[in-house]
């Protein structure tokens, strides 16, 4: 079937670039889609472009729910000549499918990360969708990332590379600067046109004026007052909330010290079947239980100053759909989040309240987003906690119709706010990678993690030829989100973690004396525990 290219023409160089893309050119792009673009269909027609010429297409994604929608679109343009790859199918389909890639029936590869190594016969594109979730990274030895084993792909083979999606990661930003990649962006004029009306609540004078509290409560007037206006007018309104629970943690309303589990330490929180009630009472009528024992604490005292007094450091989702329930009575209110998501939702009044990454597509698009507790995604102790907090802003903000009205919860003077406010995410991944260019982070440089005990570390150094750029960090006792690989017999204290940094120029060197290092390790049949990861997601 005939295939119209010409949504491409909204984007800079666009229409330059499918032309590219049909004559086996092998272009490479950091694909910006528009808010409110319908990216599976032209990611398929991407890859009707290289079927077209006679050679194959890779699409990865990062969930069940991308794929289906990406798979859809490819098999209504290509046909039985698409398939997807996922964990879900089981061994039996996934192998078929796996030699249909292989013996070349299958033009066109749509999958999660595993796809990035499917064996696709003379490859002309190979495209990853929102590079910056972290599904995309490997748990397992030896740890690669979809977007890297992409690129590396891309340069060996020819094909053509996209990274797209509505925000970009500085590892995107860094190759487009490099001139490896180039921007596939839309005029400013464009962007205003589709983007909805963005704001933050007493951002002006004149807002604080008719909302003196606005900064200050969790959902202002004006958050309720343009929700009510979309309900007026048959529109849905969607609310973004960064946990799923009724109070999942809890602190110390004198000191903010996090309540913590007598028993085990684990944190304490108000689950949503404890704290549901039908009174008048306050929360302070049920007690908080341990979220790793289990056992309710009825008497807590902080540890620090000796109050009895709790509050909630984050409002979940399911608590925030009970305080939405009272505010608009009759209002249909559901909820997408955890082992209850929801793909889509039928056009209607009605309040979503989904959890991040799980808010489902509305047809018609919602009228009113409401971005709740953005300090919870901001002040993450991580690297790419603004990047991934716009990210997940704008992920969001895309499912709102063009001219509805997105409101965060937010300090408009935070960069990644502003970012989000003038939807530009070039100009914030220009920024974080100026940042960590500074003070010395992937990727600006290559950085290798290695965790395990200090005799297993020191094992690994001394059997290491190191680059003489090298700089050596730590050690330092391994994050607690970390130690997971890592036998149940050892301490906390026992393992650790030191990093190597290098330029990017010696990066290479250094991944190779490593692996040399490990090999060594492996004669000597060394079984003390020992990680190693280049440019880990989780370096803190």
């Amino acid at each position: 079937m005939a295939v119209d290219h010409g949504p491409w023409g909204r984007y800079i160089h666009g229409a330059a670039f499918v032309a590219a893309l049909r004559g086996g050119k092998g272009p490479r792009a950091a694909w910006q889609a528009l808010p409110g673009e319908d990216w599976p269909r032209r990611l398929a027609e991407l890859a009707e472009a290289v079927v077209e010429r006679g050679q194959s297409a890779i699409l990865m994604v990062p969930d069940q729910r991308d794929l289906d929608r990406v798979l859809a679109e490819c098999t209504r343009l290509l046909g039985d000549s698409a398939v997807g790859l996922a964990a879900g199918l089981g061994p039996a389909a996934r192998y078929r499918r796996w030699l249909a890639v292989l013996r070349g029936t299958a033009k066109v590869v749509v999958g999660t990360r595993s796809a990035v190594f499917a064996p696709a016969k003379d490859l002309g594109l190979i495209a990853i969708w929102d590079d910056g979730d972290d599904t995309y990274a490997e748990p397992r030895s030896p740890y690669p990332h979809a977007r890297e084993v992409a690129m590396l792909r891309s340069h060996e083979t020819g094909a053509a590379f996209v990274a797209a999606g509505f925000a970009r990661t500085a590892e995107v930003q860094a190759i487009v600067e490099t001139g490896w990649a180039h921007d596939l962006v839309a005029d400013r004029a464009v962007v205003r046109d589709a983007a909805p009306r963005i704001s933050v609540p007493g951002d002006t004078d004149l807002a604080m004026e008719r909302d003196p509290v606005a900064k200050a409560v969790r959902i202002p007037g004006v958050a309720y007052a343009a929700a009510r206006a979309a309900l007026k007018e048959g529109a849905g309104v969607l609310v973004q909330v960064p946990r799923r629970g009724y109070v999942p943690s809890l602190a110390c309303a004198k000191c903010r010290t996090p309540a913590r589990c007598r028993h085990c330490n684990g944190p304490l929180a108000l689950p949503d079947g404890r704290a549901r009630h039908s009174d008048s009472q306050g929360d302070a009528a049920h007690s908080p239980s341990c979220r790793w024992c289990g056992i309710t604490e009825a008497a807590f005292r902080c540890t620090s100053c000796g109050s009895r007094a709790l509050r909630a450091v984050v409002i979940g989702a399911s608590r925030t759909a009970e305080e939405l329930g009272r505010a608009f009575p009759g209002v249909p209110i559901r909820g997408s989040g955890g082992g209850a998501m929801l793909d889509t939702v039928e056009p209607g009044p009605q309040v979503v309240v989904a959890t991040v990454g799980a808010e489902p597509v509305l047809p018609g698009g919602y009228g009113v987003a409401l971005l709740l507790d953005s300090w919870a995604l901001l002040g993450r102790a991580d690297l790419r906690a603004s990047e991934d907090a716009l990210r997940r802003w704008m992920t969001a903000a895309t499912l709102v119709r063009s001219r509805g009205q997105v409101i965060v919860m937010a300090e408009a003077a935070i960069p990644t706010v502003q970012a989000m406010l003038r939807w530009d995410p070039v100009w914030h991944a220009r920024n974080e990678l100026a940042a960590r260019a500074e003070v010395g982070f992937p990727p600006a440089v290559r950085m290798a993690a290695v965790d395990g005990t200090s005799d297993s570390i020191a094992e690994l150094l001394s059997a290491t030829d190191l680059p003489a750029d090298v700089e050596v960090l730590g050690p330092v006792p391994l994050p607690d989100g970390a130690r997971k690989p890592f036998s149940s017999g050892d301490t906390p204290a026992e393992v650790e973690r030191i990093l190597l940094r290098v330029d990017r120029t010696s990066g290479a060197a250094l991944a190779r004396a490593l692996t040399a290092a490990q090999a060594i390790r492996s004669t000597h049949r060394s079984d003390a525990p020992l990680r190693v990861q280049i440019d880990p997601v989780d370096i803190g």
